[in-house]
């Protein structure tokens, strides 16, 4: 299925839900120019393509009182067939900690975010899957000890702008 082509509008409504996924629907036409049923019929159009997947909290663990270590780590695997890559990828998917992981290129295989109560659980964590012999080789950690930017994703109606105003899902 080839992804639909998005306007600035679609992109706009994008844009909106991203920064408040809670908008409701007359907030979210007036933020679009549109009427809301319009406005609608589009959001659930884009939801139907999966371009929306879904809506989500950002809950602050600090405003919970509960103190967190967040920890940027780079993976190595052993070997690169694809059941190795398969199999880490089994293994991070099951790994509640593991809140995102990305496969990359340029000497590391796999960029991930880890959270855990503190820097003991996470190391306690790492032993725990070197055990389970998911293949890594190498690891890298980097303890985040301050966040400068956290967003949810691009200016999506400003790319618009850039690209004249029409832009296709895929680009």
């Amino acid at each position: 299925m080839r992804p639909p082509k998005l306007d600035a509008i679609d992109l706009r409504i994008l844009a909106a839900v991203q920064r408040n996924g809670r908008i409701t629907k007359l907030a979210l036409a007036e933020a679009v120019g549109l009427s809301p049923t319009p406005c609608w019929n589009r959001l659930d159009r884009l939801e139907k393509a999966g371009i929306v997947t879904g809506y989500h909290a950002r809950v602050s663990l600090k405003g919970l009182g509960l103190s967190a270590a967040t920890v940027m780590m780079e993976v190595t695997l052993g070997a690169h067939r694809q059941a190795d890559f398969e199999r880490f990828e089994r293994a991070v998917r099951t790994t509640p900690e593991i809140v995102a992981c990305w496969s990359v290129g340029g000497g590391v295989d796999y960029v991930l975010k880890v959270v855990t109560r503190d820097i003991d659980a996470y190391q306690r964590l790492v032993d725990g899957l070197l055990e389970r012999q998911i293949g890594i080789d190498r690891y890298f950690t980097y303890i985040v000890t301050r966040t400068v930017k956290d967003e949810p994703g691009p200016d999506l109606a400003a790319m618009a702008e850039d690209e004249g105003g029409e832009v296709p899902a895929a680009w």
